[in-house]
């Protein structure tokens, strides 16, 4: 029996939402970034605790270069995090993957989190971000912002210039909870001291972070994490990056620029920057078509850190893609012998 290909086209129910053209980014690039993230975790798990948090940074950014310069797509680096750790980096500028397929704007952080890993504490992860080119917000150099970041529940409510007492009733309503139930996330800085005040004074609990706070962000969008809300001043590139996530996961970032010096300040004036605007999700990435991949280096409220057994290296991802809405959890099973090239030098 002949089978009739053509009768089955009406039977084809795929949203033209999810339909990409040829000059896009499509699905197959979810997993292609998968292995990228995975490749820099495993390169960066190596160092976890022996506390050389720049020999980690170096061995995750050799490895996600090596493994992004295969990838089906025409990248370039926007949001690199290197000169603000003056630490090795995947530069702004640099051209990634093979340099075929969709032109694509591309956030990367070998490892979010570098302190963490070198003292083998947790929410270390590798990770990485792309969206269509000329859609990712350019901080010119402004490596710091003032965030807000919540669920889809209050997403339409809150508004960084609110006090934060009146913020934590808004998110307190919209998830119908308790003031006293809410977990705050935010840096461990002595700049916070004030905010963290705020907060308990506000009826609120407080989740202090050493670092990393794509995680943190994250944990804060997405449900299940008894994570209510981050609150508080990181860095830009770790905001944009986060925002590629929120595409998916609904909720929102709100974002305001934190120059940390005159001269910063007058290079973000330069560039038509105002420091008084607040920023959306929409304004720290335009695009619609986005995507997000993480892979953990230590255990944490996103996923789980890179572990081994006699023969295996176990590793454990999220990936999103905005336009489809998806969110995969992926756990990986490497054979150790073919990731030797990564491995700590003696």
């Amino acid at each position: 029996m002949r089978l009739d290909v053509s009768k089955g086209a009406q039977y084809s129910t795929l949203s033209p939402a999810l339909a990409v053209g040829d000059d896009e980014p499509d699905r197959n690039l979810a997993l292609e970034l998968v292995r990228v993230t995975e490749a820099a975790a495993i390169a960066g798990g190596h160092w976890v605790g022996f506390g050389d948090k720049n020999a980690a940074d170096g061995a995750a950014v050799d490895a996600m270069r090596s493994l992004i310069s295969t990838v089906h797509f025409n990248g370039v680096v926007v949001i690199g995090e290197g000169e603000k750790d003056e630490a090795p980096m995947l530069y702004n500028g640099e051209h990634v993957g093979d340099g075929t397929g969709a032109l694509c704007d591309v956030a990367v952080d070998p490892i979010d989190g570098t302190r963490l890993t070198a003292l083998g504490l947790n929410n270390a992860v590798a990770v990485l971000a792309v969206a269509e080119r000329g859609t990712m917000f350019d901080p010119s150099a402004v490596f710091y912002m003032e965030k807000l970041i919540t669920g889809p529940e209050a997403a339409d409510m809150v508004d960084l210039r609110l006090p934060v007492k009146q913020n934590l009733h808004l998110i307190a309503k919209a998830k119908g909870k308790k003031i006293n139930q809410l977990n705050v996330m935010i840096l461990d800085r002595d700049r916070h001291k004030p905010l963290v005040q705020e907060i308990r004074d506000a009826g609120a609990r407080t989740r202090m972070l050493m670092d990393g706070d794509v995680a943190g962000g994250i944990a804060a969008a997405r449900e299940g994490t008894d994570v209510d809300a981050l609150m508080g001043i990181g860095g830009t590139p770790e905001g944009i990056i986060t925002a590629c996530a929120i595409k998916t996961l609904g909720g929102v970032i709100q974002g305001r620029l934190w120059p940390t010096s005159d001269e910063e300040k007058q290079k973000a004036i330069d560039a038509g920057h105002d420091l008084d605007r607040v920023m959306t999700t929409n304004d720290l990435v335009t695009s619609d078509n986005c995507y997000f991949a993480a892979t953990g280096i230590t255990d944490g409220d996103l996923v789980r850190g890179v572990r081994y057994s006699k023969d295996r290296v176990l590793t454990q991802s999220i990936v999103m893609r905005s336009k489809s809405g998806t969110i995969r959890v992926v756990d990986g099973e490497h054979q150790s012998h073919k990731w030797e090239s990564y491995a700590r030098l003696k």
